[in-house]
């Protein structure tokens, strides 16, 4: 790119190569959040604006360089032989200086450096605050994969059931031993979950994609699984303890700390601004001559000069009211999420367990005895139908509050700031 900078081009051909880069084949949710953490475009635009303030930082501790100029001029219809020492070729030589003395004396260059150096720190904060919201942004995203993965399979489980009912049925009728309105029941309901397979299909293709995206993806769709380990693992223990999670959100919040960081910016720029009150002073040293002696029209004269603005109508009133925040409202808002969060992780947990330990195996035993005792001709295939129903349900809603469970989990480590 012509003209860009050395990091900017850097920046470009990086995402370039990293647009192309493959994904594992079964892809883990370590392995998403690592990938993220190196390919994420989010956070390279992020890094991109640190080296950008520190650029900042750098400009405004530099003091300027003064100013050296020259003249020269010719005088007509004048004769320079008539005296001695006379000419007719004017010239001078300035030198100003762009109030640099001025900025140290007044400590405006250190209070224009606090400020830079300030705006650095928050850049900093904010990436980190940025990879804690985008790292669970992807967390969701593969959490979101597993459910429409583990979804699919139900969902083809179910196809695969109804259809042996189906292929039952049409065996019984030829043979006289169910009517054809039982086979088109059966018929319906194989066709039915054969749609639910296309539908998961469908939404776990796009579920891949999203993560893909936020991997940083750009390409033709990647073909990888998602690791559907996570759904199985016992739950992890968590201290829920509120006035524990909220001091460590207190201290480790980067969207805190960002804050922080502003405020030390808007303090500083608010010191300048007072600053800005006194007076640049410019000083100037000028040397001309137009020949030399009593009679020269110009003889040689070195002048020295000061020039400052009058704070007589503007005071820097508007910068001062500008450059005072406050922070309350977002450490409420923290005190809040925390207490969200907790709330979400423990309702979560119980809903799980529950599911796991009673619901899901009793839903799962109704399905196979009814299963068994339909192929046996002891039960209805209405009854049949409704066994598969309530386990699908079941099951659907057990995987769920696994994904919610899961996804609240992260949610707290995203709201207490932890890496």
């Amino acid at each position: 790119m012509p003209g860009a900078s050395p990091l900017l081009n850097d920046c470009v051909h990086l995402l370039a190569a990293l647009a192309v880069a493959a994904l594992p084949t079964v892809l883990t949710i370590d392995d998403a959040v690592r990938i993220f953490r190196e390919r994420g475009f989010d956070l390279l635009i992020a890094d991109a604006q640190i080296a950008a303030a520190e650029g900042d930082a750098t400009v405004a501790a530099a003091i300027a360089n003064p100013q050296l100029g020259a003249t020269v001029g010719r005088s007509f219809d004048y004769d320079a032989r008539a005296c001695p020492g006379c000419s007719a070729t004017a010239w001078s030589v300035a030198l100003t200086d762009p109030s640099a003395l001025s900025d140290l004396i007044t400590g405006k260059r250190g209070l224009r450096t606090d400020v830079a150096r300030s705006a650095v720190t928050a850049a900093r904060r904010s990436r980190d605050d940025a990879l804690r919201t985008l790292s669970l942004q992807v967390r969701q995203a593969f959490l979101d994969a597993v459910l429409q993965q583990a979804q699919l399979g139900l969902a083809r489980e179910l196809a695969e059931s109804t259809e042996r009912t189906r292929a039952l049925d049409q065996r019984r009728l030829e043979s006289g031993a169910v009517s054809e309105a039982e086979l088109a029941r059966a018929e319906v309901a194989a066709l039915q979950a054969q749609q639910g397979v296309d539908l998961g299909e469908q939404a776990l293709i796009a579920a891949r994609l999203q993560l893909a995206f936020l991997l940083g993806v750009r390409e033709a769709a990647p073909d990888f699984a998602v690791d559907s380990t996570l759904f199985e693992r016992a739950l992890p223990e968590t201290d829920l303890s509120v006035e524990a999670l909220s001091a460590e959100a207190l201290e480790e919040r980067p969207d805190l700390l960002a804050d922080s960081a502003q405020g030390a910016r808007a303090e500083a720029a608010l010191a300048l601004a007072r600053r800005q009150r006194i007076p640049d002073v410019a000083l100037s040293a000028q040397y001309a001559q137009e020949g030399s002696g009593q009679n020269a029209l110009q003889p040689p004269t070195l002048t020295f000069g000061v020039q400052l603005p009058l704070p007589i109508f503007y005071r820097q009133r508007g910068e001062i009211a500008r450059a005072e925040v406050a922070r309350e409202k977002l450490r409420a808002q923290v005190l809040s999420d925390v207490r969200q969060a907790t709330a979400a992780v423990d309702a979560n947990r119980r809903l799980v367990q529950r599911l796991r330990t009673r619901m899901l195996g009793r839903a799962r035993r109704v399905r196979d005895l009814v299963q068994v005792q339909y192929e046996k001709g002891a039960a209805s295939l209405l009854e049949l139908l409704d066994a598969q129903r309530t386990w699908a349900l079941t099951y659907a809603e057990y995987l769920k509050d696994v994904h919610d469970f899961w996804l609240s989990l992260f949610r707290l480590d995203a709201v207490v700031g932890r890496r």
